[in-house]
């Protein structure tokens, strides 16, 4: 098991990296194995489930008409509440299709219900189903726009940037939401931080971004994610002295593995790989089955191209968050590395199914289908390598190169 002690000193490994050494930056890491990875895990909607207090009696026939039936809304709602407490027990224990279903027939019984909506967004940001997850979000906020909890979540999404898309609109979006959860609610300190992380992927790393993470740490002094983030942007604002102990600060306090995975997807963020390995490795013995650590570990294992170290931690993520694209377009890309075609092939195909329309660009590129092409012409097996083209060029049809390489795979 790892110490505390060895997690703190996975941060020190910063102060040589921070004071002049370089930093450690695999050779063949580009968008093939994602952005930024789904660490944030917002805590489930609230359900209003009833009770009766100690000594309390009922009256017969209380909440009945007079032909002795129920209202409809109370089974309505007493149904909506018994399913929202199934969803949460589901997502919890990490069945996102039965959450997913659960959440979805509150949303059929009460079509305007924010806690469905929200709960929803949870269950898609949980496997990394951003575009799902967005549309769920803006659905909450929608039907209860002063909903701290819903706003702070859209706010995260919105700052996961997406090939082909406009993502200046989408962080000043995020800017919005976060801006408005704080106005809502000044004393919230996720809130305050997601305003930080929102002004930092407009590029502004200036004194509002440093103050936005500091009013977070001061509301929440215990909030381990907030010294990682402000040592980020210290530190990318040349304060590396000041950075340091904040990283092992953030270290010190992380005791759950969502907080342990914002903390090692902060250091990945930083290039800091090899100091991301303990903490992950931490929050995997605290929770084997999180997808969030298992795409991190198996992100930070294809760096250093440890592929089939990789392979077993993506295979769990893929078995955890069976309809999200990213754990098959990771280990498809582990697959990829140790030349194993076939596998790759198919692990492609399966994210395919779950890709939003700029993930299916990527999937045709050289980290696809196209690469998949090039290893089968290298190897001489031409038709292959046709069938890999043909493929690559169904998901980009805008990619001019494919139609050459396909010509020359049919050639005999």
């Amino acid at each position: 098991m790892i110490s505390l002690t060895a997690i703190v000193r996975s941060f020190l490994v910063l102060l040589a990296l921070c004071m002049g050494a370089p930093a450690i930056v695999a050779q063949d890491v580009g968008a093939e194995v994602g952005g930024g990875a789904g660490i944030f895990r917002p805590k489930n909607p609230e359900t209003k489930k009833r009770t009766t207090k100690p000594g309390a009696t009922t009256t017969p026939g209380a909440g009945r008409t007079t032909t002795g039936r129920r209202p409809v809304n109370v089974v309505v709602n007493e149904r909506a509440e018994d399913l929202l407490d199934k969803a949460n027990g589901l997502r919890d224990a990490r069945k996102f299709s039965e959450a997913e279903a659960a959440y979805q027939e509150v949303a059929t019984l009460k079509p305007r219900d924010a806690r469905a909506a929200y709960g929803l967004g949870n269950v898609y940001a949980d496997q990394q189903r951003w575009e799902d997850a967005e549309a769920a979000y803006r659905n909450a906020v929608l039907y209860s726009p002063t909903d701290v909890d819903a706003l702070v979540a859209l706010s995260v999404v919105l700052t996961e940037p997406r090939v082909d898309s406009d993502n200046a609109k989408r962080f000043s979006e995020a800017e919005y939401f976060a801006r408005k959860a704080v106005q809502i609610d000044p004393k919230h300190a996720v809130a305050w931080d997601r305003l930080g992380v929102a002004l930092q992927a407009r590029g502004l790393l200036n004194s509002e971004t440093e103050h936005s993470y500091r009013r977070a740490i001061d509301m929440d002094p215990q909030f381990a994610v907030a010294y990682a983030h402000l040592a980020r942007v210290l530190n990318r604002l040349g304060r590396s002295s000041e950075a340091v102990p904040l990283y092992a600060k953030a270290g010190e306090l992380a005791k759950d593995a969502p907080t342990l995975n914002l903390v090692a997807e902060s250091l990945q963020a930083e290039q800091q790989w090899q100091a991301s390995e303990p903490v992950l490795k931490r929050a995997l013995e605290l929770d084997p089955r999180n997808p969030s650590s298992l795409m991190l570990m198996g992100r930070y294992l294809i760096v250093f191209k440890k592929y089939q170290e990789a392979e077993p931690f993506l295979k769990q993520a893929t078995e955890v968050s069976p309809k999200a694209f990213q754990p098959f377009n990771l280990l498809a890309r582990a697959y990829l590395g140790m030349d194993r075609l076939s596998d790759a092939e198919a692990a492609y195909e399966r994210a395919s199914q779950f890709a939003s329309g700029s993930e299916r660009k990527q999937l045709g590129g050289t980290f696809g289908f196209e690469g998949i092409g090039d290893r089968y012409m290298r190897a001489n097996q031409k038709e292959s390598a046709a069938r890999a083209y043909q493929r690559a060029l169904e998901l980009d049809p805008t990619n001019k190169v494919l139609g050459d390489k396909l010509s020359k795979a049919r050639l005999r």
